[in-house]
């Protein structure tokens, strides 16, 4: 059976299906409904700096080591850490157990957003049904207070929805459901988002919006909470975590370029990300709306009250959800990912019978957890998702050891990797992640 073990393991079938799906993992909801609302709320300029540099580091080193870590162990997080405390200590019991944190870490935020995707769902079903602009300029998160739909469990049946849509692709297997879902859905998110910034720029007042997004404020960058926020969507965004770079790495063959991917990964998601921001930004400019009001209401709120105001508005939302809906079931699919593969790989499930577990638990915490959603969210991308890069960098870096880190990260490469690439990653990487962990914890005031 093709699905249910590592010797006859599904993955990848083309060099472009495994970037594109890498891809698709890291272009999501991080970045349209969160990078905006950051770049909203620390000031243009201010956020980018620290955040593109965060990006040039973890993609030239974390990115690199979680593709190869799943390659070497061919295996999510608990089978890829057993291995290389197998390899380094003797004790592969020892890095299995320590791998169900990712495992989990990679659960948790596909259950926020499974949450988001509901909200999702139903703003593309109101655009399609013109409900969105029959609203006008009074229009609240599915019909009623951000806070209170939340509270009053508004979006159940939508969260049923996502769950379905990616249940429908992942049952299909890597080959046959996620890497043929990602080949349609990416470039067509890419074409009308460059459509969209194109429209919005002819728009009056929009440069307002242009301006805001590259204003720096020199006294904003000694702030810790911006480089806080900035290195947590970073690892957020690139889908480094421990969990779904690596299960991804792990479907990958011997001949993939792994710096190459890496490479067009943090590439096309900063790229998705600059373009959701010159979107929503100067959208937003258009109607004379305060630029620093970020936070969740960003794009189910404000954004929907401009479009609803400027002309053609009806088609710029329904094109914006369906790029948004497109993102996110692209990353909900990766980050259901990991804990499927770890049913099939340790509990022998069918994968049909693994996915439907796993969206079951997704669901059914979902339904509980819509009114905490957004600090859920918070404390997954600043606190899990460092904690997983950094468990993962310490298997792979420290204790895996740097014969196997060359050889796995060189494997399929043209040209081997830089000398600076091991200690970077080794040091450097590992450091920024544990200050990151740090800093979460002293600093707070996350949401």
């Amino acid at each position: 059976m093709k699905n249910e073990l590592n010797q006859t393991r599904d993955g990848f079938r083309s060099r472009s299906g495994f970037i594109i799906a890498c891809i698709g993992s890291a272009v999501g909801m991080g970045n349209i409904w969160r990078f905006p609302m950051l770049v909203s709320t620390w000031g243009g300029l201010t956020f980018l700096i620290p955040y593109f540099i965060f990006v040039l580091l973890i993609a030239s080193t974390g990115v690199m080591g979680e593709f190869a870590l799943g390659r070497f162990g061919k295996a999510g997080p608990v089978g890829a850490f057993g291995k290389c405390t197998e390899v380094g200590l003797g004790k592969p019991k020892l890095g299995e157990r320590i791998g169900y944190i990712p495992v989990l870490g990679s659960l948790a935020l596909a259950i926020g957003y499974t949450c988001v995707m509901a909200w999702i769902f139903k703003y593309f079903f109101m655009s399609l049904s013109g409900d969105l602009f029959a609203m006008g300029q009074d229009m609240d998160i599915i019909g009623i207070t951000f806070g209170a739909t939340a509270s009053a469990w508004g979006a159940n049946a939508w969260i049923v929805v996502a769950v379905i849509a990616s249940f429908a692709i992942m049952s299909f297997g890597i080959s046959g459901g996620i890497e043929k879902a990602n080949k349609v859905m990416m470039p067509v998110l890419f074409f009308l988002f460059v459509a969209l910034g194109v429209y919005v720029l002819t728009i009056p007042g929009s440069s307002d919006g242009y301006k805001y997004i590259f204003t720096l404020n020199t006294k904003g960058l000694l702030n810790p909470q911006v480089w806080l926020f900035a290195f947590g969507q970073a690892f957020f965004s690139l889908s480094v975590a421990g969990n779904g770079s690596v299960i991804y790495g792990s479907y990958l063959s011997d001949n993939e370029c792994i710096p190459s991917s890496a490479r067009n990964v943090a590439l096309f998601d900063t790229l998705a990300a600059l373009l959701a921001a010159f979107v929503i930004i100067p959208a937003m400019a258009t109607s004379g709306a305060k630029l620093d009001a970020g936070g969740p209401g960003l794009m189910f709120i404000y954004l929907v009250n401009v479009m609803n105001g400027m002309a053609g508005g009806r088609i710029v939302g329904i094109i914006f959800f369906l790029c948004v809906t497109f993102a996110g079931v692209s990353s909900i699919i990766n980050l259901y990912e990991a804990p499927v593969a770890f049913l099939q790989e340790k509990l022998k499930f069918k994968r049909v019978t693994a996915t439907a577990v796993i969206h079951i638990v997704g669901v059914s915490v979902a339904l509980c957890i819509q009114a905490i959603v957004s600090q859920w969210m918070d404390v997954v991308s600043i606190y899990i998702c460092p904690l997983g890069a950094l468990l993962a960098a310490i298997m792979f870096f420290w204790i895996a050891g740097k014969k196997v880190v060359l050889e796995n990260v060189n494997m399929g490469a043209g040209k081997p990797v830089g000398k600076l690439f091991f200690p970077l990653s080794k040091y450097v990487y590992c450091a920024c992640a544990l200050i990151a962990l740090i800093a979460g914890a002293i600093v707070g005031g996350i949401g």
